[in-house]
């Protein structure tokens, strides 16, 4: 039997025209479930959120939380729903107890154990004025005010963007133990092991249309082999290029390393191609959700690299 849906976008469109805007997005997130929004700049994932806080009204299509429709009901909503802007609004003239004081009595409710719980694992002092924090804490400052009642869905869009690694660490530990208390979470994301450790499900967006959405574990049960091959000099670097026939995910020629992918069934011919080729090491690593999110932006060099990392949307 399946969950029940508790964000529900159905077929939305808003077209912004020259190709912006979102076309015929549909998404559901059940209850409990993490779910993973992946897309670079420009690509639609913060129009749709918008939408499904309510704060755009669809051209085509409906935004529903908790099957009730968001546009012209935010404030109906948002009793139940953490809500965590890419870039968040504080005043600059609180510190950030009267910022904290400020979202409670908007949302007429106070839960201070959760609220100290919240101040003490991220580690955040709430006494300065916003005006003289750091972006990191007042990205904190953001994280615990949206979760400091305790709601029942977490709407995430770039939530780590600002922080350290260690408090990017420490917010999807978070994540992971907000999904085990029930919690329905969508979480929009420009880092791809945050998505693998926190979602069940993962669509990627690209032009403001959906090109695919799976279930996280089917990315590992792809039938690919990812190889990294690092050649004794530049000459036999060369040599192999002009043969290879398989796809290249990465070539760093200052460091004599190509990164290959292939279908396992290929595995011989990948052997017959190294063979009168000096390698220096040639490794597998695993299959990614990165190397699959790239076969979508083959064209778009923009978001290669070691990083791991798409690039935050403005």
């Amino acid at each position: 039997m399946e969950k029940e849906a508790i964000i529900e976008v159905d077929h939305l469109t808003k077209d912004y025209g020259y190709g912006r805007g979102v076309f015929d997005v549909s998404i559901k997130v059940h209850k409990g479930e993490c779910y993973g929004y992946l897309g670079p700049n420009g690509a639609g994932k913060s129009t749709t959120i918008r939408h499904i806080m309510g704060f755009s009204k669809p051209q085509k299509g409906s935004t529903k939380i908790f099957g009730i429709d968001t546009f012209g009901h935010t404030d109906e909503i948002l009793g139940k729903v953490g809500y965590l802007p890419g870039e968040p609004s504080i005043p600059q003239g609180l510190n950030g107890w009267g910022f904290i004081r400020m979202m409670q009595g908007m949302r007429k409710e106070v839960n201070e154990e959760r609220l100290n719980y919240l101040l003490d694992l991220f580690k955040l002092d709430p006494s300065p004025m916003v005006k003289e924090m750091s972006l990191g804490d007042k990205r904190k400052l953001a994280v615990v005010t949206a979760f400091m009642n305790d709601p029942d869905v977490l709407i995430l869009d770039e939530p780590t963007s600002g922080l350290d690694p260690l408090m990017q660490q420490v917010f999807i530990k978070f994540v992971v133990e907000e999904k085990k208390r029930g919690k329905t979470i969508l979480l929009s994301s420009h880092i791809f092991a945050e998505v693998e450790a926190t979602c069940d499900m993962i669509s990627i967006i690209k032009d403001g249309k959906h090109v695919s959405s799976f279930n996280a574990e089917e990315v590992k049960k792809i039938d690919t082999k990812v190889y990294i091959l690092r050649f004794k000099d530049k000459q036999n670097m060369e040599k192999y290029l002009k043969s290879c026939k398989f796809e290249i995910v990465q070539n760093i020629p200052e460091r004599l390393s190509l990164t290959i992918k292939f279908q396992t069934k290929d595995y011989q011919s990948f052997i017959d191609s190294i063979q009168g080729i000096k390698l220096h090491t040639f490794a597998e690593r695993p299959y990614t959700l990165q190397d699959y999110f790239m076969s979508f932006y083959k064209e778009d060099k923009t978001f290669g690299g070691l990083s791991g990392v798409v690039g935050n949307e403005k």
